[in-house]
């Protein structure tokens, strides 16, 4: 279970698992402070400013939060203060150890920080790494999808929105297979729990099958909806039928 603690910092706070350090330097938060790490290696990329890391206490991914779009250009990653709990990290950190802790496979959170600017702050998230990850975007270009896949896929986005959980953004780049061959969901920022229900959850379902639309999936593999998306979403309402026959409560 994670232990959720607070440590002020002279400008804002940082908000971190107790069970995985006993206390955060802000350091952590900075790129360059793991790319001049001996025990550290970096790759930076994507919007979010994503840099992986190895640590003492184990593999790490910090994300630095950015805004994209059209506002990204004027206003690169500052955002409203609104309060300590609505800032993007600590929103973001509370919602993973919930998941997290209900048995749902996402990157645990290692800590989450704010600094604030008058009425503006700026965020960072860390989270731990998860090993042998491969995107469901890479898999379905390069051809490494089959119904099995599918069902896995399926069964894991049944799994979240039954407790409740709704991904902002839910897309093929953060749908993530580990070396295991386990279904994991990345990337909660904007995410919240919220009572099970099919409008969204069919919107959500929707959301995916676009992202795989727009970077090409569908059209470079032959048969894409026999051989991917029915067996998806076969797997995906087994599972809400399965619960509903069981009568179990959401």
């Amino acid at each position: 279970m994670i232990r959720a603690q607070v440590q002020p910092t002279p400008t804002g706070a940082i908000l971190f698992d107790a069970t995985a350090v006993q206390h955060v330097d802000e350091a952590w938060f900075e790129p360059a402070h793991w790319q001049a790490s001996s025990t550290a290696s970096t790759q930076s990329g994507g919007r979010g400013g994503v840099v992986f890391f190895e640590a003492p206490f184990g593999a790490g991914v910090l994300r630095h939060y950015r805004r994209g779009g059209l506002v990204g250009r004027l206003n690169a990653d500052h955002y409203l203060w609104t309060g300590r709990r609505r800032t993007r990290g600590f929103r973001e950190f509370t919602l993973l150890a919930q998941l997290h802790d209900a048995g749902l496979r996402v990157p645990a959170p290692l800590f989450a920080r704010y600094v604030r600017e008058g009425l503006r702050y700026r965020a960072d998230l860390v989270t731990r790494r998860i090993p042998g990850a491969r995107t469901l975007a890479e898999r379905s270009l390069a051809g490494d999808v089959d119904a099995a896949l599918a069902a896995r896929v399926g069964r894991t986005l049944a799994g979240f929105h039954v407790r409740g959980a709704w991904h902002a953004d839910l897309n093929a780049h953060n749908v993530v297979v580990d070396g295991a061959g386990e279904i994991w969901l990345l990337d909660f920022d904007r995410g919240r729990m919220r009572p099970p229900a099919m409008p969204w959850q069919q919107a959500n379902l929707e959301r995916l099958h676009r992202s795989l639309a727009k970077i090409g999936a569908i059209k470079r593999l032959e048969g894409f909806d026999a051989r991917f998306w029915h067996p998806l979403l076969a797997a995906y309402h087994r599972v809400l039928a399965d619960r509903a026959a069981r009568g179990d409560a959401p």
